[in-house]
């Protein structure tokens, strides 16, 4: 089999190709992330990302692959999330302008695609970093126009542009030091070769074998949600008005009589309801589903074994308040002088930054970065004339240029990689300052402020020298992993003995939702003892993932 002229169906098969098999394989690229923490979000992300690109194009329906590839790079760009995710619409956003104008492709036009894809990445990315998804789409590509000039078979074409990029992901230890040292490749260049893999897949119409995933529940119900809270929505059109939470514990003797089968479970659930989630282990599974029964939704997940973690709403009166809230404020207003929007997680955190004077705080941060659009519509909803943007979280940073750049609003992004580094830039706020100079003094404050914090491994690893085994807590000084320990208020005062100097006068305790008061107070009385000249501030922030966040000045 042959393909000397590529066109927009085929092109469409390859992208939800490549979507499916990197979404049956986000849970291995979430495995391989390990830089610059083991926080496993690579896969997801890119996952999310892809999905916004599949969306995009799904709504297309024309033949011409110009407009195919920039619906997909349009989706992309708007829900990119993470450095991962960011980069990976770049590249597609070239690949699209490659072929701008073309109805059909052949060899060499589709590998130029891939060649502009590259440089336009490459051009994104302020301090591009070998070893990465950059260096496997550069070595693909630069394949691709080796191989086109004199290759017209678009398969083969694509399986050696796959082959280049396997080697090229083979490489990347020797590329990036930590790769090395924790022995693995790239999470975001083994993303790329995942969706080549399906493009080649859909090229020679094959399907790829599944691999068995398991996709944070959290992360799809909010999407789910986003699509039933939109205003244009009118009330009387929720077709199913409960969603309906729950977790099943599985139990033996109910199994015996009802054996669980995920396939068979979610076929019946789908019949009383939609947006349907379904995630199961060996011991529980999740259900999220939106239905007009959702007592009978319960006891088709009793027979397996005990109903945890029970949620029902009525999504009725939930959509008729955000309509009728939306009616009292849709008086237009006067754009005030200056909004400002941030990032974190925690109702703690989100009730200090909004102390301090920030307008649209948007939830997410490590594990669940917010995309592009998340971005830029919190931008919109400041509703100023000059808008600050501080992503507090380095993996956001990109996503926040990138709708900087897209807004129509005058927006500066001030680059605050941690909550303490967003509290000190929020602390120099000028109002009546421009935005330039408040965008410097506030980027250098972010610089005076020193960041610790505590979080938990989600594998094995081995970084700096510092073995770290999964659910040990590793405690982390300005980005660097300095120790590991199995018990978290160890980890704390190990990092604590390296963070406060004598110099230091402010110490700021963020503590998260699995610490207790009891251990705040151990802590407390630990830096009293050893450290009696600075002074003490806490605040719960209730942030998931950090147990501890701490700020010294």
């Amino acid at each position: 089999m042959t393909i000397h002229k590529l066109n927009g169906s085929l092109l469409t098969q390859m992208i939800l190709s490549g979507a499916h098999h990197l979404s049956n394989n986000a849970q291995k690229i979430d495995a391989l992330n390990v830089f610059p923490v083991p926080d496993g979000d690579t896969g997801t992300n890119m996952n999310l990302s892809m999905t916004s690109g599949v969306n995009e194009v799904k709504q297309t329906d024309s033949d011409d692959v110009s407009v195919i590839a920039n619906a997909f790079a349009k989706g992309l760009l708007m829900g990119a999330r993470g450095n991962s995710g960011v980069i990976l619409s770049q590249i597609f956003r070239g690949f699209g302008r490659g072929m701008e104008n073309l109805e059909t492709l052949e060899a060499e036009d589709f590998a130029h695609a891939f060649e502009a894809g590259v440089t336009t990445a490459y051009k994104a990315v302020m301090k591009p970093v070998e070893g990465t998804i950059l260096t496997v789409a550069k070595d693909a590509a630069n394949k691709a126009v080796e191989i086109a000039k004199t290759e017209t078979d678009i398969i083969a074409l694509m399986e050696k542009i796959l082959i280049e990029a396997k080697a090229s992901l083979k490489r990347t230890p020797d590329l990036l030091p930590v790769l090395k040292e924790v022995g693995v490749v790239d999470s975001g260049g083994q993303g790329l070769v995942t969706i080549y893999e399906g493009f080649l897949a859909a090229l020679k119409g094959e399907e790829l074998p599944a691999e068995t995933v398991e996709v944070e529940m959290e992360d799809l119900v909010n999407a789910e949600h986003h699509k039933i809270t939109q205003d244009f929505m009118d009330t009387s059109e929720i077709v199913y008005g409960y969603c309906t939470e729950f977790m099943v514990k599985f139990e033996d003797d109910k199994l015996k009589d009802h054996p669980y089968n995920e396939e068979e479970f979610r076929e019946t659930l789908s019949e009383i309801g939609d947006s349907l989630l379904v995630v199961s282990d060996d011991e529980i599974v999740k259900v999220h589903v939106h239905s007009e029964q959702p007592g009978d939704c319960l006891t088709l997940g009793q027979r397996y074994g005990s109903l945890i973690n029970m949620k029902i709403e009525n999504m009725r009166e939930q959509h008729s308040a955000i309509v009728s809230n939306k009616e009292k404020t849709n008086t237009p207003k006067e754009k005030a002088e200056y909004g400002i929007v941030t990032v974190t997680m925690g109702a703690g955190l989100k009730a200090l930054f909004e102390s301090l004077g920030v307008t649209v705080v948007i939830e997410g941060g490590q594990t669940m970065n917010p995309s592009t659009k998340d971005i830029t519509e919190a931008i919109t909803k400041a509703h100023a004339k000059n808008v600050l943007v501080l992503p507090n979280n380095k993996n956001i940073q990109m996503a926040a240029e990138q709708a900087a750049d897209i807004a129509d609003e005058n927006v500066a992004v001030v680059p605050t990689r941690t909550i303490p580094q967003g509290i000190s830039a929020m602390l120099v706020f000028d109002p009546e300052a421009e935005l330039a100079a408040n965008q410097e003094a506030m980027e250098a404050a972010s610089k005076e402020v020193k960041t610790g914090q505590i979080t938990y491994a989600v594998r094995d690893t081995q970084i700096d020298g510092i073995t770290i085994e999964k659910d040990h807590f590793m405690a982390i000084e300005d980005g660097k992993i300095i120790a590991s320990n199995e018990k978290k208020q160890e980890a704390v005062k190990s990092l604590l003995n390296e963070l406060i100097t004598e110099d230091d006068e402010i110490l700021t305790i963020l503590y998260g939702e699995d610490v207790t008061e009891t251990e705040v107070a151990e802590i407390e009385a630990y830096v009293e003892e050893y450290f009696e000249d600075i002074e003490i501030e806490i605040h719960n922030g209730e942030q998931p993932i950090y147990s501890y966040i701490f700020a010294v000045e």
